[in-house]
């Protein structure tokens, strides 16, 4: 996991100093060993990098020639910012509580029978956790179209880019609903029947429970994380403690 996130760290690190013009449209980029000094990370760090940055369409590799800049960029909108899984639920729930409130007084019969449709799918034990979330980001991007806003919808669909194609923040989540999966299904629930009784006021604050549950798992997770790290530090100190202390 750490290896995949440093070469995903290099590869946006390259689109940057391709739009600030370091590297111009049609240039070649420097060689791997050059690179790899420069970011300090192993060559085979800057191959995938690359290889990612081909496949989205920034550079084209030539086989013996190295590696090229597009001449016609695919736009700085493939770059996501960094951020934590805190900051992005954070984020999450303003922007979806208002979606949610915006789509109770207007939200129509069909989308509420979605809505059911992806409750019963969510409740589906057999589906694997891509799956789960597929259908997590489906049931909410429903009530972000449901609120009319294209702005909001815009907003609301780039978080979820961050959700799905973050590591550390799609790490996150995994490691919270493999263990919180009946309370978010609940909360959902929650939500479909404040917008059935086109409750705004009620569907607002069933989304930010939902939201608030979620940060309060995440930290729960973070703390956890930290003492299970803490003990280890604790027993190999120990260990060389009393390796020390025969020696002696």
């Amino acid at each position: 996991m750490a290896e995949r996130r440093l070469f995903e760290d290099v590869a946006d690190t390259i689109r940057r100093l391709i739009l600030d013009g370091t590297y111009p449209p049609g240039t070649r980029l420097p060689g791997e060993r050059e690179l790899s000094e420069r970011f300090e990370v192993s060559r085979v760090t800057i191959r995938e990098a690359e290889i990612a940055l081909q496949a989205t369409g920034w550079i084209h590799i030539r086989t013996g020639a190295g590696a090229y800049v597009e001449a016609v960029l695919p736009g700085d909108n493939a770059i996501l910012p960094k951020v934590s899984a805190f900051e992005l639920t954070e984020a999450r729930s303003l922007f979806e509580a208002e979606a949610a409130a915006l789509a109770a007084p207007t939200i129509s019969s069909e989308t509420l029978e979605k809505l059911d449709e992806l409750l019963a799918l969510m409740a589906d034990d057999s589906k694997s956790e891509e799956e789960i979330s597929a259908i997590d980001r489906e049931f909410h991007m429903t009530i972000a179209a449901a609120s009319s806003n294209k702005a909001i919808i815009h907003v609301i669909e780039s978080l979820w880019r961050m959700r799905m194609e973050l590591p550390e923040v799609r790490s996150s989540h995994s490691l919270v609903c493999r263990k919180d999966g009946a309370a978010r299904q609940a909360e959902h629930a929650d939500v479909v029947a404040a917008l059935r009784n086109r409750d705004a006021t009620g569907a607002r604050l069933a989304m930010r429970r939902h939201f608030n549950r979620l940060l309060e798992s995440m930290l729960d997770e973070t703390e956890e994380r930290a003492m299970v790290e803490l003990r280890r530090q604790s027993a190999e100190s120990r260990q060389r403690y009393l390796l020390s202390a025969k020696l002696a």
